[in-house]
């Protein structure tokens, strides 16, 4: 079962926050202030990741699957979603195979198709034998642009994240490929994208954009894959309008 925290209004609109590789809920935190005057807010942690449990090797459809059992349990019906990067990846999952949970979606510096299997699984090795500790300089310089200042604690985040729950969820990636599932996707959808981001690149959203029926796409400027991080103010007011659009 996936750990969760949720904060705001009890009678207000849910939304649902997910995360990144590597990352736990507390990613979210510059955002929450300006959530929670509008929004109940659910975070959780992805399996393998923070407080929730390793459960070894697992895909897109498993970790999509964790997130309708959090529906469940909480008795949400329907919520508005946001994922960045892996959770992104979720939610374009969610969007086109439990269309019903998901009222408006927000993808942010995702992809539909990231890599190649190889790529990850050398990742995934690297991991296990080395710790997360040992990739958190090549992590961090994809996730901050390099004049940003404020990427200590995101360092000890992605230390501190279970080996083998990383490892696992890079296996996930490697096997996702979501493009023919983005023409299924009728969910009104925002798509936000770092210009600076060279993980996962504007083009990439580009092509989320291409293929989702109604998307719009944002590009931030001075943002690279953590945009959250890095242009706190501007992605909570652009998620704000778009999940309080009629």
């Amino acid at each position: 079962m996936l750990y969760y925290e949720i904060a705001g209004p009890a009678e207000a609109q849910p939304i649902m926050l997910s995360g990144s590789l590597g990352t736990t809920l507390e990613m979210w935190d510059p955002q929450m202030t300006a959530l929670t005057e509008h929004f109940r807010v659910i975070r959780f942690d992805h399996r393998g990741h923070g407080r929730s449990p390793v459960t070894g090797e697992c895909s897109i459809a498993d970790l999509g699957g964790d997130v309708l059992e959090l529906l469940d349990r909480l008795k949400l019906p329907v919520v508005s979603f946001a994922g960045l990067s892996l959770g992104g990846m979720v939610g374009m999952w969610l969007a086109a195979h439990a269309s019903e949970r998901i009222d408006r979606l927000a993808l942010l510096c995702t992809s539909a198709k990231l890599g190649t299997p190889d790529s990850w699984s050398e990742r995934a090795s690297a991991v296990r034998a080395g710790g997360t500790a040992s990739i958190t300089e090549a992590a961090t310089g994809r996730w901050f642009t390099p004049g940003f200042g404020g990427r200590e604690p995101y360092v000890a985040m992605l230390a501190g994240i279970s080996d083998e729950g990383y490892a696992a969820c890079c296996g996930a990636i490697g096997a996702m490929d979501l493009r023919p599932d983005l023409p299924r996707i009728k969910t009104p959808t925002l798509v936000l994208a770092g210009a600076d981001d060279p993980a996962t690149p504007p083009e990439h959203a580009e092509r989320i954009v291409s293929g989702i029926p109604g998307s719009r796409l944002v590009v931030l400027s001075g943002a690279a894959h953590l945009a959250n991080v890095e242009r706190p103010d501007a992605v909570s007011q652009h998620l704000i309008r778009h999940f309080m659009e009629e």
